[in-house]
């Protein structure tokens, strides 16, 4: 574990939250890229979770869906009590999270965004997220994500 610290790690760790880290390699740019993860981590690709950088109503809001499915824009607007959402500018959600694009996770980010778990994430004793930095994955209980996001949870997905 020496050497894979993230500002997630360093979160639940401070935090004292169970949880375990768990390094694939798997190409940011190939093509079904959450799927090659799940498969890398051996695990049903329903468990394994993409955090998304989006835009509601002109602020910046983080989505968590299942990596088997899409992102619904005006599900997640709904979740927050917004009318547009739209996926944000790659830059600005780097900066925001202080994380790169294929390895953001919902923890830890550099600025506290606003999130969103999709709600199948609660069907499953554990879910895999990133833990921060590509090639690195966190698993941990779905309902101490959502604590430590203070997130709201909706069905934000679609299959």
């Amino acid at each position: 574990m020496a050497g894979q610290g993230t500002p997630a790690t360093a979160l639940l760790t401070k935090r004292k939250i169970a949880h375990s880290t768990h390094p694939y390699d798997v190409s940011p740019e190939a093509p079904n890229y959450g799927a090659l993860v799940a498969a890398a981590l051996g695990v049903p690709p329903a468990q394994v979770f993409k955090s998304l950088v989006t835009e509601v109503d002109g602020g910046l809001t983080v989505a968590v869906v299942p990596v088997t499915g899409e992102l619904d824009l005006k599900a997640l607007a709904a979740a927050v009590g917004g009318k547009r959402a739209a996926m944000a500018d790659r830059a600005a959600a780097e900066r925001a999270t202080g994380y790169v694009r294929g390895g953001i996770s919902p923890l830890g980010q550099r600025k506290r965004l606003p999130t969103v778990i999709d709600a199948s994430a609660l069907t499953h004793p554990t879910v895999y997220v990133s833990a921060g930095r590509r090639g690195l994955q966190l698993q941990l209980a779905p309902a101490d994500l959502v604590a430590l996001t203070d997130a709201v949870t909706a069905p934000i997905a679609t299959a």
